[in-house]
């Protein structure tokens, strides 16, 4: 629409400030001392979880309806850092990251809702727009992120671009939560983004981000029941937070929620060197969850701590101490505010980004080696067990460690850490599993890879149901598919409904999977699951959909 005027398929407004985009932008769906150090901790593995829960804030959360989200928690609570001290880099555990990313500032604002300041959108619209034309350098904490690679062979680059505001005038929903007078919950944000970015044909996929910006007094919770809302709520526990949202067709929207935060201790220490209210947007979360989606996107998935259950590269660095989080200012403007970024011209002021390269929070990234290489085979042992062997790998000045993350169980799997390039690892059944490799020069530059590998020989998947059970004979429908020896991620399991291939295949788990059906004529058809070479038996009705 870059005419700016409203679809017809909606009852919102559109305006569009410019409409760049990504060049090349892709759409895709996801020694002794180390010895003492890997023993610890095995040693303190329960004690750890339950520090975890009672002494630091689950920055990544799992929602009882499987949503699993990154938040920037409120000052005053515990911060990450001390439960770091074991774990000083942030490791690779197989996901995607945004190799680049073009932004979409959404302000929801329907008639009647409470106003924004005058200078809110403005300032933040003007900020995107510094951030793009910076795109490429190494003036701002962007440049931090470009360090981080997938398995794909892409890294989260600096190639950030402005797609434009969004100004959304559809009317808030019913309250789904009561910890404010207008109270919303993480499913209606979500529902109405979708919506929005349905009906405008918008991009859903690793290459742009949505930021929902509501006005002041307009307030969220992640769940219903409230146990953990936005700074300005009667629970508050946020200033911010980040996540995903899997669509039909095969694509994802990425977005962060920013509630207004402007004014609220805790997520803004007034300090505004624009001298406007949207400076504590930033401070408040935007560029935290902005370096968090880049290097997270699908949280929990990329480049976290704790082997993928604690913090992402942000959290590290949300100590609470303005020498960490902030770093050292680079002089003060007119009005006497600091400022520790320079962004196209603009001062700005907000938190540092975790670099594994320098071993702490940095302003810039001030170094760029060599990157290392990763590489890695397997050999099945006896029984579950099975050897990994990275001596492909390389580093500069020689591979100082290599960080092994199997994701094969519930809760914090903790990575095994090892100097040699080969381990053994003991699986806790048949089946396929996703392992995933970093590996770190002496001088800490990272690199990750991964891949599936499979255990055993496991039993033939079951399909015990098929949700929706119905869609049109055109497909595309979004198909949700539950039952078991489902072969994480996108590639170890297949679907097909009567003999027609699913696609855009994506299993969460070994128990839920999500596709796009195909088009197949009206009638009911059985919905089988093929892994390894083995396909699950017919079971009539709960593996069955039918086409209308």
């Amino acid at each position: 629409m870059p005419d700016g005027k409203a679809s017809a398929k909606a009852s919102a407004t559109w305006r569009v400030d410019t409409t760049r985009r990504p060049r090349g932008h892709r759409a895709r769906s996801k020694g002794s001392a180390l010895a003492a150090r890997a023993a610890l901790v095995a040693a303190l593995a329960v004690s750890l979880l339950a520090a975890a829960a009672a002494n630091a804030p689950a920055v990544i959360v799992h929602l009882e309806n499987g949503k699993t989200l990154s938040y920037m928690p409120l000052a005053g609570a515990p911060a990450v850092v001390p439960l770091d001290e074991f774990f000083s880099n942030v490791d690779y555990n197989g996901g995607l990251v945004m190799a680049s990313n073009t932004n979409y500032a959404f302000y929801w604002d329907p008639s009647g809702a409470p106003a924004y300041p005058s200078d809110y959108r403005p300032g933040l619209n003007r900020y995107f727009k510094d951030l793009a034309h910076d795109s490429g350098g190494h003036e701002n904490v962007d440049s931090v992120s470009s360090q981080y690679n997938d398995a794909a062979g892409e890294f989260a680059l600096y190639e950030s671009h402005f797609a434009g505001a969004i100004v959304d005038t559809n009317p808030y929903p019913a309250n789904g939560c009561k910890r404010a007078k207008i109270c919303l919950t993480d499913a209606q944000l979500q529902a109405e983004l979708s919506k929005y970015v349905a009906a405008h044909s918008l991009p859903r996929d690793l290459a742009h981000e949505y930021f929902l910006l509501t006005p002041p007094g307009v307030e969220d919770c992640f769940e219903a029941n409230g146990f953990e809302c936005s700074a300005g709520s009667s629970r508050p526990v946020y200033c911010a937070y980040h996540g995903n949202i899997p669509v039909g067709e095969g694509g994802e929207i990425i977005y962060a929620n920013d509630p207004f935060v402007t004014g609220i201790e805790g997520c803004d220490d007034g300090n505004h060197p624009n001298g406007t209210s949207s400076d504590a947007a930033l401070q408040g979360g935007l560029s935290h969850e902005h370096n968090e989606s880049i290097t997270d996107p699908e949280p929990n998935n990329a480049w976290t701590d704790i082997g993928g259950s604690g913090g992402e590269i942000g959290d590290k660095c949300r100590t609470f101490e303005a020498s960490t989080e902030f770093g050292a200012p680079l002089g003060k403007a007119k009005n006497g505010a600091k400022y520790n970024q320079v962004v196209n011209g603009h001062f700005y002021w907000y938190q540092q980004e975790w670099s594994n390269q320098r071993h702490k929070c940095m302003q810039r990234l001030t170094f760029t080696g060599a990157e290392p290489t990763a590489t890695f085979s397997s050999t099945t042992d006896a029984g579950n067990k099975m050897s990994f062997d990275a001596t492909g790998s390389t580093a500069p000045g020689g591979v100082a460690r290599y960080n092994w993350q199997f994701n094969d169980g519930p809760g914090l799997n903790f990575p095994t850490e090892t100097k040699t390039p080969t381990v053994s690892h003991t699986f806790p059944a048949a089946g396929p599993y996703l392992v995933a490799l970093t590996v770190f020069a002496a001088n800490g530059t990272s690199i990750g890879t991964a891949q599936t590998v499979a255990v055993g020989k496991a039993p033939a998947p079951t399909v015990t149901r098929v949700s929706p059970k119905k869609g049109p004979a055109e497909g595309a429908t979004g198909v949700t598919v539950t039952g078991t020896g489902f072969g994480p991620g996108t590639s170890a399991t297949s679907f097909k409904f009567g003999s027609t291939p699913a696609s855009e295949v994506n299993c969460a788990s070994a128990t839920t999977c999500t596709l796009v059906d195909p088009a197949h004529k009206a009638g009911t058809v059985d919905v089988k699951a093929t892994v390894g070479g083995q396909s699950s038996r017919k079971n009539a009705p709960a593996d069955q959909f039918t086409y209308q």
